[in-house]
């Protein structure tokens, strides 16, 4: 099943997330964002080569705004991870499930395509409660100070999801997930160092700058899966299961840092995983035997 590689993406930014977190008290998001990019152009150059894969591109300005809007989605996720909560910082970035449910259905309205509504419709509901088990699991919270962070923490839900149709346009159009990725890797890079250059640079050869090579690789790893899992399935199926990003993070939570999580946390990580379950049920049902074009 294509759409399970989001569910090993959740888990990659899962433990990406623990990383950022540990790492954002001594350098900046630009800097996280910079170091991220060459990571991951490292490693998907090291890919595109051993699987023989040109890293020109007929279409480079599809890849123009999905490092755009994804840079945006990553710059204004990690800002709310270092100055939110993490649980509402992880809420308002899994927000996107819901922006790419709306704007799918959007877009149906929009193109006259009201038939479609009937199939979109119960996959919809289930990005609505797999939402309600990621707000009783996380239960967030905003203090009065914290509303630039929230409002930055939003656009990183809005962005994302822009991102996502993206990467299912790109794999309609035959663009291979590790060209797409490499593509985003430097549109992170430029991003993250223009930022970097005008908030300035902390010493990365101090200890621990070395948390910023595992932020690199997960996220590489994260996004290569993610890409795959867009291009591949459909979005509103991968939007569902992106969801386990949140129960992974949780008990890292429970293991790592001894969180407590309250009976309703627990019934919102059932709900989660009850949504993705019924979400790939529905989407199996539909295309019992849709064919999958490897790249």
């Amino acid at each position: 099943m294509q759409a399970l590689w989001m569910v090993l993406a959740a888990l990659l930014f899962a433990t990406m997330s623990v990383c950022i977190k540990l790492a954002a008290t001594d350098f900046s998001i630009f800097e996280i964002v910079l170091a991220r990019g060459l990571i991951g152009m490292l490693v998907m150059t090291g890919i595109c080569r051993r699987h023989r894969i040109a890293l020109h591109t007929p279409v480079p300005m599809m890849h123009v705004w999905r490092s755009i809007v994804g840079a945006t989605a990553l710059s204004c996720w990690f800002y709310a991870i270092a100055h939110l909560p993490l649980a509402t910082a992880m809420t308002l970035n899994y927000m996107s499930g819901i922006w790419v449910a709306a704007f799918m259905v959007g877009g149906t309205v929009l193109l006259g395509r009201t038939s479609d509504l009937g199939r979109q419709g119960p996959l919809v509901l289930t990005v609505l409660a797999g939402f309600a088990g990621v707000v009783l699991l996380l239960r967030p919270t905003l203090e009065h100070d914290q509303f630039l962070a929230g409002v930055v923490g939003l656009l990183s839900g809005m962005s994302a999801s822009l991102a996502y149709i993206q990467l299912a346009a790109l794999g309609r159009v035959g663009e291979p997930e590790s060209r797409t990725v490499f593509y985003f890797s430097v549109g992170s890079s430029v991003v993250g160092l223009g930022g970097t250059l005008l908030t300035g640079m902390h010493n990365w050869w101090q200890l621990h700058a070395l948390w910023l090579l595992p932020i690199g690789v997960l996220a590489t790893l994260g996004q290569l899966a993610l890409t795959r899992a867009y291009s591949r399935s459909s979005a509103l199926l991968v939007a569902s299961l992106q969801y386990s990003g949140i129960v992974f993070a949780a008990l890292y939570g429970l293991v790592l840092f001894g969180d407590n999580i309250p009976m309703s946390g627990w019934g919102g990580m059932a709900l989660i995983i009850c949504s993705g379950l019924v979400a790939t049920a529905l989407r199996h049902r539909a295309l019992p035997t849709a064919p999958v074009e490897e790249h």
